[in-house]
Order: C-alpha cells, then structure tokens, then sequence
C-alpha cells in the first residue's frame, strides 16, 4: 500500500545549529540511499520555506511503519524529539475512486 509521510522537523532549544543540521544531514544521506536502492521510499521532498519533509513509500503494513521510523538516524542517534509532527495517510489511485464515484452517482 501507498502512504504519505509527513514530518515537521523542529531545532530544540540549545541545540547548535551545526549538530542541528549535522543529524538532518545524515538523515538525508540515509533517506535518499533507501530511495535509491528501491526500498519503501518512492518520493522525498522538503517542503520549500518550511522544515518539513513528505515522503511516499510503499509498505506492506502498518508493522512497516514503526520499522522505517526506528530505523531512521534521527531515532537511532537519539534526535526523534526534534520530529515534532509525523502523520502517515493511506494514499488508493483516484481511478479507483472515480470508479467508486460511478457507483455512488447512480444511488
């Protein structure tokens, strides 16, 4: 199934901003290595004028989820404070819908 990740970054107070950027920067380097070996990732962008990122990966299952977040470095070195919001939305190919919509339109 397609999820859509969403996740606000926040630097905590007296975090430096190089040991700030220092754990995104390796989260990147994670991030589009797992996009690049064809893993989940399917999509990651950073969303211009905000720290937010959005992802679209494809998982198996919801079990899928907690083992990408546990595996990011920002959990495993111990930064997942600094991820203040992270919602995951089933995403379904609007041609199902618009077929749904056919059958709802005739009701």
């Amino acid at each position: 199934m397609l999820v859509m990740m969403t996740a606000d970054i926040a630097k905590p107070e007296g975090c430096s901003n190089k040991e700030f950027f220092e754990v995104w920067r390796k989260e990147s380097v994670a991030a589009q290595a797992a996009a690049a070996e064809g893993g989940p990732i399917k999509g990651i962008w950073k969303v211009a004028g905000q720290y937010q990122i959005i992802a679209v990966m494809e998982i198996a299952d919801g079990e899928t989820i907690d083992e990408i977040v546990h595996d990011l470095p920002i959990w495993s070195e111990g930064f997942a404070h600094i991820v203040t919001n992270i919602t995951w939305k089933p995403l379904s190919p609007y041609s199902a819908w618009a077929e749904k919509l056919e059958e709802l339109a005739r009701s």
